[in-house]
């Protein structure tokens, strides 16, 4: 099964340093029947603000992936870590047994884009910790590139504690690409630049999302020059 869900369909908060767009319940915004799928519990589509951000805050038992598509994202903890991360790079913190941190645009005069999501981790009681990880831009060219695993096999993919793989690529226009997934699994897919049709059947835009079971073999065959993110989900 497909079910599409179109970017109008998200809900939206303006609190005029932030603009955010939630794809599940978060914050303000509850939807019993939109909590999760799968492990997959948070992603929030931010717009940060120059000298603005989140400041030190709590977490516990999740896992937390930021990927930047536009500008900065300051990183600091109460682990001692600091980094800052840009297009390219993924940055996975473990919070588990609980941990503080900050998230701030650096600049002075740029915007920072992110997309932020949180996982259920396979297990209680993690160590926190906290990982940043680059990847080579050429490889996202009309194939799938894992940027965040269970079982990495490079250093170019970030480290996660459950059973999911976080895919990324960028497709031009014409080309096709297959994902095979076997059965009893899931896929979360977002279009995040241009439009495409998935499975011959179904078109997708910019921030539209489409959640996927018991679908053996996806097709995604760019009609514009595309960026997408997949994730694999038990």
């Amino acid at each position: 099964m497909i079910e599409v869900y179109p970017a109008s369909s998200r809900y939206s908060a303006n609190h005029g340093w932030l603009k955010s767009n939630f794809s599940f319940s978060f914050a303000e915004y509850y939807d019993p029947a939109n909590m999760q799928f799968g492990p997959m519990r948070v992603l929030n589509d931010d717009w940060v603000a120059p000298k603005r951000g989140f400041g030190m805050h709590p977490h516990s038992e999740m896992e937390i992936v930021s990927i930047v598509l536009k500008g900065f994202l300051e990183h600091k903890d109460s682990s001692g870590h600091s980094a800052v991360t840009t297009y390219g790079e993924i940055q996975r913190m473990s919070a588990g047994t609980g941990i503080f941190h900050s998230e701030m645009n650096p600049s002075a005069d740029e915007e920072v884009n992110l997309l932020q999501l949180w996982f259920m981790p396979d297990e209680a009681g993690l160590t926190p910790s906290y990982e940043q990880t680059k990847y080579d831009l050429k490889k996202l060219k009309n194939q799938l590139l894992p940027v965040v695993t269970k079982n990495p096999t490079s250093n170019e993919m970030a480290h996660i504690h459950q059973d999911l793989t976080i895919y990324l690529s960028e497709i031009d226009k014409g080309e096709t690409i297959q994902f095979e997934q076997p059965a009893g699994r899931r896929v979360f897919l977002m279009i995040l630049e241009g439009q495409a049709r998935v499975n011959h059947q179904y078109q997708l835009g910019a921030r539209d999302s489409a959640r996927i079971t018991n679908v053996p073999t996806l097709t995604i065959e760019a009609e514009e020059n595309v960026k997408l993110m997949l994730i694999d989900l038990p």
